[in-house]
């Protein structure tokens, strides 16, 4: 009898701090990066209790103005496949396909930093997405900062404006997130905030192998990219059938897709992802505690 006393006390004991189960229905308007973020998005949600119904809406590279765009095509001619995500539906469609708790839209990464180039096709957006989702909350993926030895920066253009550093980037590509969402009253979702906290981490942060050959490489061998948040320096098949060593510091590596996910986790579901079951085969536990943290901490900086 006792036992069995005991046993409902740990019950209800976990259940009270387990959390209210909830779910959250996701409508993303982005390109590869909103992609990245909310991969492992699902996964996190099941492990924390929760359900996650998402619909993306993905097109390479895109911008404000591509997404506009497509959607003022949509408005002009139904018929035309130019106006159509792969879904086979307009934007106008897909608000309307459910009733979103969260809709968010972003700016193409390469056009980040550079707030001339928000204006005036995200503020179209918010307004066609107030007027066929009126309920859902407007939320803006803050993108993230390119590797510090992505071409980039490793070979400036010179053009002005044109951020030189990774930090710059990341400093242009927050105060230009930070006025569209203040401007359309939507909450940015931080997730350039972590990738740069990880990055720049004294102790953890990625570090350019500065020691690597790149005159005498041979096929398979890399340059040490531990740590690394973004694809970075990878071996790619070209047109002519050879192997060539590319280099992708946009895109997210399976760190960076984890630590994206962690970041939209708490904002979509309002508890801290510190603690959460899901992890990835192949990532130290110190590793995958640190970025938990590192996005909750972007989170909670914003909360203040």
């Amino acid at each position: 009898m006792k036992a069995l006393v005991l046993l409902s006390a740990l019950l209800f004991w976990s259940s009270s701090f387990a959390g209210e189960a909830k779910t959250v229905r996701l409508l993303t308007i982005g390109n590869s990066f909103s992609a990245n973020a909310t991969h492992y998005l699902g996964d996190l949600a099941k492990a924390g209790g929760h359900t996650l119904i998402h619909r993306p809406l993905v097109v390479g590279g895109a911008s404000f103005q591509v997404h506009a765009e497509k959607a003022q095509k949509h408005e002009s001619d139904a018929t035309d496949k130019a106006g159509l995500y792969t879904s086979g539906l307009g934007l106008r469609e897909s608000l309307a396909a459910d009733t979103w708790d969260f809709v968010t839209i972003q700016q193409s990464s390469i056009k980040s930093h550079d707030f001339i180039t928000y204006q005036p096709h995200a503020g179209w957006l918010h307004e066609y997405i107030l007027k066929h989702a009126p309920k859902a909350k407007l939320l803006v993926h803050q993108t993230w900062p390119y590797r510090k030895d992505d071409v980039r920066f490793a070979n400036p253009s010179g053009k002005a404006g044109e951020p030189k550093t990774q930090e710059a980037m990341y400093r242009g590509l927050t105060a230009a997130h930070d006025r569209i969402a203040a401007e359309l009253d939507g909450r940015v979702i931080p997730v350039g905030d972590a990738f740069f906290m990880a990055d720049t981490d004294s102790k953890w942060g990625y570090q350019t192998d500065t020691a690597f050959d790149f005159k005498t490489i041979s096929m398979p061998t890399l340059p040490k990219q531990m740590h690394s948040l973004h694809m970075g320096w990878q071996w790619k098949k070209q047109p002519d059938g050879l192997m060539k060593l590319s280099m992708d510091g946009h895109h997210a590596s399976i760190l960076g897709e984890y630590l994206g996910a962690c970041v939209w986790y708490e904002v979509l579901f309002g508890e801290s992802v510190v603690g959460n079951s899901f992890v990835l085969n192949g990532i130290e536990e110190d590793d995958t505690r640190f970025l938990q943290e590192v996005a909750h901490k972007a989170v909670q900086a914003r909360a203040k």
